[in-house]
C-alpha cells in the first residue's frame, strides 16, 4: 500500500482505538482503584480532557484546599453519603498530583502508597513490632519520638509544620509538637490562670501594636487550653460561627415574618430576639 494510503487511514485507526479504549472503560467495573488510576491517566493523556491536561501542582493547590474544607463540612454534617462523595473529591486531587509527578518521572501513586504504608508500620511499633502503648496518650508520645528520631540533627522540631496552615490550627500543632518532648504545662489549670493574665495585659496595652501582640498571646493561650482539653480550636470556632449564622438568620426571618425592621429595633429588643433564637436554634 502506498505511504499516502497509510496516512489516510491513520486517523480512522486512531479514532477506532480511542473508541475501543472508551468502550473498555465502560465495560470494566468502575469500583476499583486500578480503574480510577486508568481514568486519571486517560484524562491527562493524549486526547484526554483539555482542562485536566493543563493542570500543574501549582494550579491545583487552591482546589486541594477547597476540597479539604468541603470534606470537613461533610464530616460536620455527619451525612455518610456526603462524606463519601467529598472523600472521593479529595482522592481525585491526590490522584491528579500523583499522575503529574509520574509523568515527570518523579514518583507515582504506588510510591505514595508504599511511603505511607512504611511510615505507618514504622511509627506503630506497638502494633507491628514488639513495643507496647498502654493508651492513646502514650501512643502519641511514641509517634512524636519516632518523628524526632527521623529528623536531621540540625532540623528544628517545628520545621515540618506548614506555616501557611490556618493560624489556630498551626498554633495547636506546634504546641502539640513541643509538648511531645516535655515542654508543656503540668496542669491545665495553670494555663487557665495564664489566660486571666493575658486578658489583664490586653487591658493595660497602650499602643496598637501592644494590643495586637497581647491579643495574639491570648489566642495562643486559648489554643493551648483547647489542646489540653482535647478540643480542636479551629473546629470549635467553625462550629460557633455556624451557630451564630443560624441564629442570626433566624432573627432576620422572624423580623420579616412579623413585618418589622431589624435595623429599627433597639439593642434591648435585638437581645430579646437573640435569646429567642438561642432557645429555638441549637
Amino acid at each position: 500500500m502506498p505511504i499516502g494510503d497509510y496516512e489516510a487511514i491513520i486517523p480512522s485507526i486512531c479514532q477506532f482505538a480511542n473508541g475501543a479504549r472508551i468502550l473498555s472503560f465502560h465495560k470494566r467495573s468502575p469500583d476499583t482503584f486500578a480503574n480510577l488510576r486508568e481514568i486519571i491517566a486517560r484524562l491527562r493523556g493524549p486526547g484526554g480532557c483539555p482542562w485536566d491536561r493543563k493542570q500543574t501542582h501549582a494550579s491545583l493547590k487552591p482546589f486541594l484546599v477547597e476540597e479539604c474544607y468541603e470534606a470537613l463540612r461533610a464530616l460536620e454534617e455527619e451525612v455518610p453519603q456526603k462524606i463519601c462523595e467529598e472523600l472521593g473529591d479529595l482522592l481525585l486531587q491526590i490522584m491528579l498530583h500523583a499522575q503529574i509527578a509520574a509523568e515527570a518521572g518523579h514518583f507515582d501513586i504506588d510510591d505514595v502508597i508504599r511511603t505511607i504504608s512504611s511510615k505507618l508500620i514504622h511509627r506503630h511499633p506497638h502494633v507491628f513490632g514488639g513495643n507496647t502503648a498502654k493508651d492513646a496518650g502514650e501512643a502519641g508520645l511514641n509517634w512524636e519520638a519516632l518523628k524526632q528520631a527521623e529528623r536531621r540533627q540540625d532540623q528544628s522540631l517545628l520545621s515540618g509544620v506548614p506555616e501557611d496552615m490556618p493560624a489556630l490550627t498551626y498554633s495547636q500543632s506546634i504546641q502539640r509538637r513541643v509538648a511531645g518532648v516535655g515542654f508543656d504545662w503540668e496542669e491545665v489549670e495553670e494555663i487557665i490562670d495564664k489566660l486571666t493574665e493575658e486578658v489583664n495585659e490586653i487591658k493595660q496595652a497602650s499602643s496598637q501594636q501592644e494590643k495586637v501582640d497581647e491579643f495574639g498571646d491570648l489566642l495562643f493561650t486559648l489554643a493551648n487550653i483547647a489542646r489540653r482539653l482535647d478540643v480542636d480550636l479551629e473546629m470549635a470556632l467553625r462550629s460557633a460561627n455556624q451557630r451564630f449564622r443560624r441564629r442570626f438568620t433566624y432573627m432576620e426571618e422572624v423580623c420579616r415574618h412579623r413585618g418589622i425592621s431589624f435595623n429599627e429595633l433597639s439593642l434591648d429588643e435585638k437581645n430579646v430576639l437573640w435569646e429567642e433564637a438561642k432557645r429555638e436554634i441549637a
